[in-house]
């Protein structure tokens, strides 16, 4: 059972920290309700701290028209008060730009055709079926690979059989990750060696074509870098308010990193 969390004398309710656990996914219970608990005391601090310094609360209400709660309004004043970065300007735009030039780039397409036999992985029997049979048929369209396009019409359980089991362009993204795998380490006019299985059944897969994705020019991504980087800036100034704020408070049950300068009073 968890020990009893406190932050400066107040306890953390254990009904608040069952209900914050659930918008922490996590590996086992345990590790949710850690999480939760973390998120709760580190609320705790900045509301405490935000009334300390004698905060008035001013809900604001989002593009929805839905208003804040009169806590958040206070967390959000006294990050906003507490927390200032520096905007990122273009010359450090653009140093993250040529760093990392394979994030600014178009995707790549392929233009894959496949046969569908659909079975589901859970009717066991079905699907070694479905996977016998698309191995089957990889033997014969390796002698024949002029007779995919008969074959798809002839026996794919996908919509696509009537032009030939041509998907048309996808990126990886399009494709359930199984199938992406296979897609992205074919050859162009190669048919996939083996059965591809996926939740949808057991596929034969070929590539057609591949079109290698474009360098976006940095005009078209300055905004996305200066916001993501103001972000990242933003986060890293709030986490070290947190630890000073940790610092200088009684933490019981729960361990906060905490900064070692204290807050200028």
């Amino acid at each position: 059972m968890m020990s009893v969390i406190q932050v400066n004398g107040v306890a953390i309710d254990k009904q608040a920290i069952s209900a914050e656990t659930q918008h922490h996914p996590a590996g086992s219970p345990a590790a949710a309700e850690e999480s939760a608990v973390r998120a709760l005391v580190v609320r705790e601090l900045l509301l405490q701290e935000a009334r300390r310094i004698g905060l008035v609360p001013r809900p604001e209400r989002d593009e929805k028209g839905r208003r804040e709660t009169e806590e958040d309004a206070l967390i959000r004043q006294l990050l906003d008060d507490a927390v200032t970065t520096p905007e990122a300007d273009e010359a450090t735009c653009r140093r993250f730009y040529e760093n990392n030039r394979d994030r600014f780039r178009s995707p790549d397409l392929y233009e894959p055709a496949h046969i569908l036999l659909s079975a589901s992985p859970e009717d066991a029997a079905a699907f070694e079926a479905a996977a016998t049979e698309a191995a089957q048929m990889i033997r014969l369209l390796a002698e024949r690979p002029d007779a995919f396009e008969a074959f798809a019409r002839d026996r794919s359980d996908c919509s696509s059989k009537e032009n030939g089991g041509r998907l048309g362009q996808v990126t990886p993204g399009d494709v359930v990750p199984e199938f992406a795998t296979f897609l992205v380490n074919l050859e162009e006019g190669q048919l996939c060696p083996v059965p591809v299985k996926t939740r949808y059944g057991v596929h034969i897969l070929r590539l057609d074509r591949k079109l290698a994705g474009k360098a976006l020019p940095f005009e078209a991504v300055a905004k996305t870098i200066a916001d993501y980087l103001q972000e990242s800036s933003w986060r890293r100034a709030v986490s070290q308010y947190i630890k000073l704020l940790a610092g200088q408070a009684s933490i019981e049950g729960v361990a906060i990193e905490a900064a070692e300068s204290p807050l200028v009073q």
